[in-house]
């Protein structure tokens, strides 16, 4: 497919402009570029061809399944896009006086209000970007609260194996260092390794419960009690709280500090490279180290992570969200989500070995690593095998504790016929490794775009457009 500089054509356009009627000014010489922007020209109609084309090279949850392990890619309902493009949302600019945006503010209380009670804390702040920087900024409080005590010592960051990947990116990044710990044989956290790296330099715990094996560790109030007898806080990575959201708090488990993916859990499409929305919410002694909007007359303004309240339009989806399911919904979701992952476990688990537990929570993870050995069909093969049944491959060899790994999530929004189909093709595909493993080998047979070459694209990419 040609990209849309190579249709380009000079002279072709798709606009057409009365006479000025107002003087024409010219730009100073020192202010105008040295060569004219590279804009495509193209009609409207090459334009509409084209991103139709790319549409159709897509797949998202409106086009069929999408189990993607940890990522919670549901349907979002429609409701929320339409309330985030009323006129009065969109129209508003964020240096308009407070008096002409009181519609505004009352979304972002109500939503401070909701999300605040959902975590079990007490403040929240929305400027935060997406979830790493809501982990970035979650770690700069707990960073803040040690400083301001005086507890310079503190700069370790106590991370499991089975982490999120970006964890330790964020810590590393906050300044601390990264102190890892083993899972133990249940996929959860070693209390004696934990025990073992706790002291005067713990700055904190980050943990994501239910974790990213899809199991709610029972032991995570004494977890988050060695943490606080050591001196430390405990951070919430909420990007697993689809699986327990009105049915359990971070705060109520010990936790201090908690980000949540809005474009993830509460109704924002999710990929694509954004918008997202990563809101941290904190207890009430991190409350005074909260980013926020500076206002004059401050004498001491206020850190920002971005750009005024975040993105406020996500927040507004996330808002319509809970208004329209309510508390009594959005737990009817949590368990939908809980119930669809076991339920799907439950039909593959005599085949495909489960890594950890009998029972899941929002996503499980199976191993095909002895699938792998008996007939050289390896986590890729079944994943790429799956584009030509029209689903979206599921996480693949995360988390890195589990050999040949494929993570699961259904979420909430899939059928019963829709996961019976899943299970069906996923059974199948387990006897075609046995009988026709070299078909499997080169999947998709059927897809837009075949296997490309991956050590390729990571060792050499082609990051931008050469004219």
């Amino acid at each position: 497919m040609q990209l849309i500089f190579e249709k380009s054509r000079p002279g072709r356009g798709c606009t057409i402009l009365p006479v000025c009627d107002v003087p024409e000014v010219q730009l100073p010489e020192q202010l105008k570029r040295e060569q004219p922007l590279p804009l495509p020209e193209l009609s409207e109609t090459d334009i509409s061809r084209h991103y139709t084309a790319l549409a159709k090279r897509a797949h998202g949850v409106n086009d069929g399944f999408y189990p993607l392990g940890s990522c919670t890619m549901k349907y979002n309902p429609r409701i929320d896009e339409e309330m985030a493009a009323l006129p009065g949302f969109t129209g508003v600019h964020p240096l308009q006086p407070a008096a002409t945006v009181q519609g505004c503010q009352k979304v972002l209380d109500t939503a401070k209000a909701y999300l605040c009670e959902a975590t079990g804390m007490d403040d929240i702040t929305f400027q935060p970007a997406a979830g790493a920087h809501g982990e970035f900024t979650g770690l700069l409080l707990i960073k803040a609260y040690h400083e301001a005590r005086g507890d310079l010592h503190r700069n370790k960051i106590i991370i499991p194996d089975a982490a999120h990947g970006t964890n330790p990116a964020s810590a590393v990044m906050a300044g601390f260092t990264v102190v890892t710990i083993p899972s133990n044989a249940d996929g959860c956290v070693d209390l004696d390794a934990l025990r073992a790296s706790v002291g005067e330099d713990t700055a904190g715990l980050m943990l994501t419960n239910p974790n990213t094996v899809g199991i709610f560790d029972s032991n995570i109030l004494e977890i988050t009690d060695i943490i606080h007898r050591a001196g430390g806080l405990n951070y919430y990575d909420g990007a697993n709280f689809n699986a327990i959201m009105g049915v359990v708090r971070p705060g109520d488990m010990g936790f201090d500090v908690v980000h949540l993916n809005l474009h993830k859990t509460f109704a924002t499409p999710h990929g694509g490279g954004g918008p997202g929305s990563g809101p941290v919410a904190c207890k009430e002694i991190l409350r005074p180290y909260l980013p926020g909007c500076a206002v004059a007359g401050d004498s001491a303004p206020k850190l920002q992570v971005k750009g005024f309240y975040g993105n406020f339009l996500v927040v507004l989806k996330a808002l319509t969200y809970m208004m329209t399911l309510g508390a009594e919904g959005i737990r009817e979701a949590c368990e939908g989500a809980v119930l669809n992952a076991n339920y799907m476990m439950s039909g593959l688990r005599d085949l495909y070995p489960v890594a950890y537990g009998q029972r899941c929570m929002h996503e499980f993870v199976l191993s095909l690593e002895q699938l792998k050995k008996e007939t050289g069909v390896s986590a890729l093969d079944v994943a790429k095998s799956l584009i030509d049944y029209g689903m979206h491959p599921p996480t693949m060899y995360f988390p890195l504790i589990v050999h040949e790994a494929l993570m699961f999530e259904p979420t909430e929004t899939e059928s019963k016929e829709t996961l019976d189909e899943a299970i069906a093709v996923l059974r199948a595909l387990y006897e075609l490794a046995y009988s026709d493993a070299e078909q499997m080998h080169q999947a998709p047979h059927h897809a837009q775009i075949k296997r490309p070459d991956e050590v390729q694209a990571a060792r050499h990419p082609v990051l931008r457009y050469q004219r």
